[in-house]
């Protein structure tokens, strides 16, 4: 399945827009991410293989919270590759619900049901009820406040 035009195009603008790297390109391998891949701090990405364009946002989420000296060595599958990186899954789940309320988009585009050990709609409900999973590290790391969020200062970690 190849995801409708209209949403990838949003989302890669976005992150585009925002100041990360996205690079379309053939996979002639698997990834961890159907149609993603990180590599070098970059997004590239591979429509023809894309299953969910909401898994485009949480990657560039793990980037975005990465600290910017450090982005240029993300790559791979984050945790196992990175596991001091495991931690910011939880900012990284924040992140990607305020990306969804800046792009109006429903949380669901992100948090689909074949994603998150099926606990997807248990996020929904989270953020959607008020809830601050994650949110003590953006407001750490500088992006939002508890007042603001879902509406982020920043999107990118210093």
């Amino acid at each position: 399945m190849v995801p409708a035009p209209p949403l990838v195009d949003t989302l890669l603008a976005f992150v585009r827009e925002i100041g990360l790297e996205v690079r379309e390109t053939a996979m002639k391998h698997p990834t961890f991410l159907p149609g993603i891949l990180l590599e070098r701090g970059r997004l590239l990405v591979d429509r023809s293989c894309l299953l969910y364009p909401g898994d485009l946002l949480h990657e560039a989420g793990h980037l975005a919270v990465t600290p910017a000296d450090e982005r240029v060595g993300v790559g791979g599958n984050i945790t196992e590759h990175h596991p001091e990186k495991g931690g910011d899954e939880l900012a990284v789940l924040a992140w990607t619900y305020a990306a969804c309320c800046y792009l109006d988009l429903p949380p669901t585009v992100v948090f689909h049901p074949d994603g998150y050990k099926g606990q997807a709609e248990w996020l929904v409900e989270q953020y959607e009820s008020g809830g601050s999973l994650g949110l003590p590290l953006l407001v750490w790391m500088g992006l939002t406040t508890a007042a603001d969020f879902p509406r982020m200062h920043r999107w990118l970690r210093a």
